[in-house]
């Protein structure tokens, strides 16, 4: 091995390092984020309704005050787009960047029958690539994290360890879905891919159950935000799996307002069509 690539090597290692001692600050974080959301959803959130049309509640704010302040403790010399705070987004990505939604699946923290399935989301994107994730989903209290070199984890009541894609089964695929978002494209994909059956959820929980082996494949046509998919495409990729275009090519972040195209999120990308490229 030449000097050249024992330093590569060295910095790869130092980098994995870093990331690990980042993980309990980072789900500390989205724990007491957390906290905060389900005390404002004991209480009854109200919504309001931004520029887009989306709803915001005092949760959102809430959680992502908790964030921004651990985030700025723990490397306050990393930018941090995140969705509540209008002023980031004009942001320019740089080279390494925190992206942040407080509270993912807004909608379904509003719903009664929202099945608990919204997410506080933590990422960092480096190079355009998501290369670390934290989602906790706190009112199913799962939490998850995964990071570039180091695996993917889940630590929830009675599911706490390791966690990767499976193997295709062979009595068919199971996909999961946009429970607020889906629409026929989806269902055209669905059906052309033969497809056994399909859970319905909401936020970033979809690229956790593909991530942990509840799933195999999770289709998306549509617009999304970069804070939406990042902390969860991280977790997916760290257990084995990969975001791509519906045409194969490899998922970025990092792109012109921070917002996203159609994508796929595949368990296992070299079982499906098109062949995701790395």
């Amino acid at each position: 091995m030449d000097a050249n690539s024992r330093k590569s090597l060295e910095i790869a290692k130092s980098q994995t390092l870093i990331r690990e001692e980042w993980i309990p600050h980072l789900e500390t974080a989205a724990r007491e984020a957390g906290t905060r959301i389900m005390e404002i959803h004991q209480q009854g959130a109200q919504a309001e309704f931004k520029n887009d049309g989306s709803p915001v509640t005092e949760a959102d704010r809430a959680a992502e005050e908790v964030i921004l302040s651990a985030l700025n403790q723990m490397a306050p010399e990393i930018p941090v787009v995140s969705e509540e705070n209008a002023e980031s987004h004009h942001l320019d990505p740089p080279e390494i960047f925190f992206l942040v939604d407080p509270l993912d699946g807004t909608k379904e923290f509003l719903r009664p029958d929202g099945q608990g399935s919204f997410t506080v989301n933590i990422a960092l994107i480096e190079k355009m690539e998501p290369v670390l994730g934290v989602i906790f989903a706190p009112a199913l209290d799962r939490m998850f994290h995964g990071f570039k070199g180091g695996g993917s984890v889940e630590k929830s009541p009675g599911r706490e360890g390791p966690i990767q894609v499976r193997q295709l089964p062979e009595s068919g695929s199971r996909a999961v879905a946009s429970r607020s978002h889906r629409n026929e494209e989806t269902n055209r994909w669905l059906e052309a891919h033969q497809i056994r059956d399909t859970v319905s959820i909401g936020s970033s929980l979809k690229f956790c159950l593909v991530a942990c082996g509840e799933a195999d494949v999770y289709p998306r046509f549509g617009p999304t935000m970069e804070w939406d998919t990042a902390a969860g495409d991280a977790i997916l990729r760290a257990a084995g799996g990969l975001t791509t275009h519906p045409d194969g090519s490899v998922f970025r972040y990092g792109k012109a307002g921070y917002r996203n195209s159609s994508f796929i999120a595949y368990g296992q990308p070299d079982r499906w069509e098109p062949k995701a490229s790395v």
